[in-house]
């Protein structure tokens, strides 16, 4: 008898794929990192985070620098302003008078009219030559009324003291200043691109001139970032020693010769001062 193959399939086993392979790949990710691979990655990461703190702080310090420039003009156009509203240049402020300017009656700043009321330093424990912001209303401020810059360090001011011919108290005195009228030139502050050689001059160097002393009627500062700290630079410590003479240069670094340096300076000049008095109809 005949067997039929009709219908009939013949099975073959299809050899499975080996799973080992795949397993063992995922094992293996399952590890994770291993020490040195973290040790990398750490590495780069502090890199990463170094430059990117480094760069923060520069954008951080140039912001900073330019908001204390645009106050420090402000600050003058400010002074500019009183003196259109009154007649005169208010009288520094001292770290004892709350932010307001110390002058008497007859347009003598302070109570003696001696330099540190008109060209600020240390006396008895009290810091003279501060921007008077309450007098002026002046803003940004702190606590206790003082004018600021970006770095928190209050913005000091000097006016002049001494005039040619001579006229006490000539710039902060209205009817001193309407009198003697426009002869009357400041005779005292002076500018200078470094401290002089001697601690005691009231000078600039030969060639380290940036103004003349019939130039400046008003001086506006800024100690800079390092304000808490500074003024142990020579050219720092010119500008809060008390002294008729002031240094504006580019900033120093703490290596530099004379030690670091980043105040920054803004002033009036007298023809500035009696073109806006002129304008305003208070000076012929």
């Amino acid at each position: 008898m005949a067997h039929s193959t009709t219908g009939s399939c013949s099975l073959t086993r299809i050899p499975e794929a080996p799973i080992w392979s795949d397993d063992l790949r995922f094992n293996r990710m399952e590890r994770g990192f291993s020490l040195v691979e973290l040790a990398v990655v750490m590495v780069i990461v502090g890199l990463l985070l170094g430059g990117m703190i480094a760069t923060l702080s520069v954008q951080i310090d140039q912001r900073n620098h330019s908001e204390t420039q645009f106050r420090l003009e402000a600050a003058r156009e400010a002074l500019l302003a009183y003196a259109i509203a009154n007649g005169r240049l208010p009288c520094p402020a001292t770290s004892a008078s709350a932010g307001a300017e110390v002058r008497l009656a007859t347009g003598v700043c302070g109570a003696t009219g001696t330099a540190f009321d008109y060209y600020g330093g240390v006396s008895g424990g009290v810091t003279g030559g501060l921007l008077p912001a309450v007098t002026l209303g002046f803003q940004p401020v702190d606590t206790s009324g003082f004018a600021i810059d970006a770095w928190g360090n209050r913005i000091r001011y000097a006016v002049s003291m001494v005039t040619t011919p001579a006229h006490p108290a000539n710039f902060t005195n209205r009817t001193n200043l309407q009198t003697n009228g426009l002869g009357v030139l400041p005779n005292d502050l002076v500018v200078c691109s470094e401290s002089p050689a001697t601690v005691a001059a009231a000078a600039c160097d030969a060639n380290k001139s940036v103004t003349n002393t019939l130039t400046v009627v008003a001086i506006v500062f800024s100690t800079g970032k390092n304000g808490a700290t500074g003024g142990t630079g020579t050219n720092e410590a010119r500008n809060v020693d008390g002294n008729a003479l002031f240094v504006s240069r580019t900033p120093d670094p703490a290596t530099a010769t004379g030690g670091e340096f980043d105040d920054l300076l803004v002033w009036i000049p007298v023809g500035i001062l009696y073109s806006r008095l002129i304008s305003a109809g208070l000076l012929p």
